[in-house]
């Protein structure tokens, strides 16, 4: 009896400040205050003990955004993080929100923002785009940087952020006026076209199919083109946090986005990303009126969203009810050499028409060795007969090796993924 969510646990995996942010107990309490859902668990997963008996889970709810960049130097945080891919890998009808891989993407900003860049041409009937930027890897002499910048078409002023989008060094930016003044950056970074935006950020907050927007202070207008202005060093905090107040925000006038234009953002960035919860900092150009994307972040605070709560319940239990529904689909490495072994017949069509619906909650999950992998697509399929590779995307199913479209064949195949969300 109850609801599909009955006896069901979710585990949170959060840091002692994230933890504090989010307030379990008011989550705890929205949860009692609804009566369609069923009964059912949190619980606080402690890392340093070990997992199995803090389970089990059927969703875990996490943000290892400090375990994954610590364990780049620390031998303690690599073994926390090891324990923790060992027990998803042997659990595999535990939902993750979100895959590890997804969020680690999201750590480096020359990842995220390579698929920031993509958006203009996904998303160009919507013109939504975002600015020209520029990856620095390490120290180069002024000219080179120069050039690049040049090459590149980034125009002044231009902003300075840190490679690592986590941590408080993250937060601490710089605005570049001149080419002289690149010396003033300290790689690894990304350079990044100011654009005009009177003062105004749009936070975008998604949580699974709803989005959320907040309208923050950002920084002021800047005159275009170089000058002689010394750099300016913030904290990005420090100006759009909702109750900031900085000499450098000052809001000359607001421009709206349209909600038709951030439900195609947020809906194309979920299938970028493979996703659920996750943010993206929208600014509106005062020129041009383009919708301009300038920073995705990894489960943000989601301050200024009270309906958060509400949402996050209502997305696991939309997941949870698809993994009934389902069944367990998901394979994991492990258990490739058995998924290999067994074979159906498919219309491709019906696949991609289904996917387009958002019928078909599967991605890329692992390959027979040997196979090509192609990392931007979503699906992966093996065509046992051809011996050939057929990768699926949302836009259309195609034969890699062979121009001929396949969309409207019949081909015994083999679906080896993993539940998306």
């Amino acid at each position: 009896t109850g609801s599909p969510m009955s006896g069901r646990r979710v585990g949170f995996c959060l840091s002692d400040k994230k933890r504090k942010r989010m307030n379990l107990h008011a989550f705890h309490r929205c949860s009692l205050t609804d009566p369609s859902l069923g009964e059912f668990f949190l619980s606080q997963i402690d890392l340093a003990r070990p997992l199995v008996p803090q389970g089990p889970f059927d969703v875990i709810v996490h943000k290892l955004s400090d375990v994954i960049v610590e364990a780049e130097h620390d031998s303690r945080s690599q073994q926390l993080l090891a324990n923790f891919q060992s027990y998803v890998a042997a659990h595999p009808g535990t939902v993750l929100l979100d895959p590890l891989p997804a969020m680690t993407q999201l750590l480096d900003r020359f990842a995220s923002y390579r698929i920031m860049t993509k958006l203009h041409n996904s998303l160009r009937d919507w013109r939504i785009c975002s600015p020209p930027y520029l990856e620095i890897h390490s120290v180069s002499d002024p000219s080179s940087i120069q050039q690049a910048v040049m090459a590149q078409g980034l125009s002044f002023p231009i902003i300075c952020k840190t490679r690592v989008a986590h941590g408080s060094l993250s937060h601490e930016m710089s605005l570049i006026f001149s080419e002289g003044s690149l010396a003033d950056i300290h790689p690894p970074c990304v350079l990044q076209s100011f654009v005009n935006h009177g003062a105004v950020l749009h936070k975008v907050f998604v949580v699974g199919d709803q989005h959320f927007c907040v309208e923050r202070p950002s920084l002021k207008n800047f005159p275009s083109g170089p000058c002689d202005r010394e750099t300016i060093f913030f904290n990005s905090h420090q100006v759009s946090k909702p109750e900031s107040s900085s000499d450098l925000t000052a809001v000359s006038r607001i421009v709206g986005v349209t909600s038709e234009a951030v439900a195609a953002l947020v809906k194309e960035l979920r299938v970028q990303l493979g996703m659920a919860l996750f943010g993206v900092d929208v600014i509106i150009n005062i020129q041009t009126h383009t919708l301009t994307v300038i920073d995705i972040n990894i489960f943000p605070g989601y301050e200024g969203v009270p309906q958060f709560f509400s949402a996050l319940l209502s997305h696991i239990e939309s997941v949870l009810d698809k993994q009934t529904f389902a069944g367990p689909q998901a394979v994991g490495p492990s258990a490739t050499s058995t998924a290999l072994s067994t074979s159906r017949t498919v219309d491709t069509r019906s696949l991609s028409d289904a996917a387009r619906d958002n019928r078909l909650p599967l991605r890329f999950c692992s390959c027979h060795p040997g196979f090509q992998m192609k990392h931007n697509s979503c699906f992966y399929f093996i065509v046992e007969e051809a011996e050939e590779m057929v990768t699926y995307s949302c836009v259309e199913v195609m034969q890699i090796g062979n121009s001929q479209n396949s969309r409207n064949s019949l081909h015994t195949v083999i679906i080896i993924a993993q539940n998306i969300y």
